[in-house]
């Protein structure tokens, strides 16, 4: 995560059990390239010690806000202009207290009041299912984001008391993703990105069909992107096995008949569409219910194919499309002759942004490289990591976004 690498990140830790996720946490943060300087109320060293931390973190670990180790005597003041973001994980329903409270009786929250105007704050809600929905938690975590907090999703599930509902702490590599996520920039804030990705698969039986290499890859770094940078994002996805990008809606198709179904159900209420999906040009005519068997004769069954339907034509030549409120993107899967094939489909499918690249050089790949293609003239993104290159290619699209669709 390149959001991360020179971050250094004041990681907070109030009392409960979820501290232990924390630890690994940590270990995440230090793995993608940050800094990470522990602070834990006194609460918290009651769940894991303040040397396991600095094992972890490789730092003293700060506890009271007496402690003399700074030359001024101001922790407070120290911790929190060294720091890049706080991150608060896990957040007590007492701490979320203290914070809308604006209590500084101790060090975290000290340091929390004492931060600088913009410096982020993250809280990582942590508690028993009825403690999460009292009213005066739900308060208290609403003024604390009303004040400038970030306030994380809770997951629901089995709790250490016993008992099944939402206030778990996120896991450790769900706050990374968040953490990293804060540090990008909302280029897309407002928007409602649709996003096709992944193989379609066209049935000939019940056990075979039709298919293509593509891993969905591409498609999904997009939408993890797009979500980081903002928007509100729905992946409509074809048989692929990778798991859904957190904060992603995400639909799950097999045919290129079901995923135009599932776009033209969302599409009304996008404002940009990014078609990634290596959608099958053609199906067999017909489906057989039962599995086509070989009969030991040699002969070879016949078979007749039909056109599927042009999903990213079909979405481009729409009355949104055409007036400017729905911006279209295409993606070209090429063999050879990417400038020419590519812009050639650009024309052809009247999108003004198509994103080539030699399909058979990534398909199941993790990197790639991209071909950008525009009225201007195209414009390439070197080989990295499909991460990287979702990261952007969301910059590039939120630069050419028209008016009436960025407003």
């Amino acid at each position: 995560m390149k959001e991360l690498v020179g971050k250094h990140i004041v990681l907070g830790l109030t009392g409960g059990i979820a501290c232990y996720k924390t630890a690994q946490l940590c270990r995440l943060l230090i793995q993608a390239g940050a800094t990470v300087q522990v602070v834990m109320t006194e609460a918290a060293t009651r769940f894991i010690t303040p040397v396991t931390m600095q094992a972890l973190s490789g730092r003293p670990v700060f506890v009271g806000q007496w402690d003399a180790r700074p030359d001024n005597n101001m922790a407070h003041i120290n911790l929190s202009r060294e720091a890049d973001a706080i991150v608060i994980a896990p957040c007590s329903a007492d701490f979320a207290a203290r914070l809308a409270q604006g209590r500084a009786d101790e060090l975290l929250s000290l340091l929390c009041l004492a931060r600088p105007q913009g410096l982020p704050l993250l809280l990582a809600p942590a508690m028993n299912r009825e403690m999460w929905a009292h009213p005066a938690t739900q308060r208290n975590f609403a003024q604390a984001a009303q004040d400038g907090a970030l306030v994380l999703e809770v997951g629901e599930g089995a709790q250490a008391c016993g008992e099944f509902g939402d206030g778990r702490m996120l896991e450790p590599h769900e706050l990374l993703h968040d953490i990293a996520a804060s540090f990008v920039p909302k280029h897309l804030a407002g928007q409602q990105v649709l996003i096709t990705a992944g193989p379609t698969f066209e049935a000939l039986d019940p056990v075979r069909g039709i298919t293509n290499h593509s891993s969905g890859k591409m498609g999904f770094a997009i939408a993890s992107a797009a979500q980081a940078a903002g928007a509100q994002v729905t992946l409509v996805a074809g048989p692929v096995h990778l798991p859904t990008p957190r904060g992603v809606r995400r639909i799950n198709v097999q045919s290129a008949r079901e995923m135009l179904a599932a776009v033209q159900a969302e599409v009304d209420q996008a404002t940009v569409f990014i078609a990634t999906a290596a959608v099958a040009d053609w199906r067999p005519a017909e489906f057989s219910t039962q599995k086509i068997k070989k009969d030991g004769s040699g002969q070879v069954p016949s078979l007749a194919f039909v056109e599927n339907p042009d999903i990213l034509a079909t979405v481009a030549q729409s009355e949104r499309a055409q007036r400017g409120a729905l911006y279209c993107v295409g993606f070209a899967a090429e063999s050879h002759d990417l400038l020419h094939n590519a812009s050639a489909k650009r024309a052809r499918k009247q999108v003004p942004l198509l994103v080539g690249n030699i399909g058979p050089a990534t398909f199941g790949q993790d990197d790639n490289t991209l071909l950008l293609i525009d009225a201007e003239g195209s414009y390439a993104l070197p080989r990295a990591s499909k991460t990287e290159l979702g990261h952007a290619l969301v910059a590039e699209i939120a630069r050419r976004l028209p008016t009436q669709v960025a407003a």
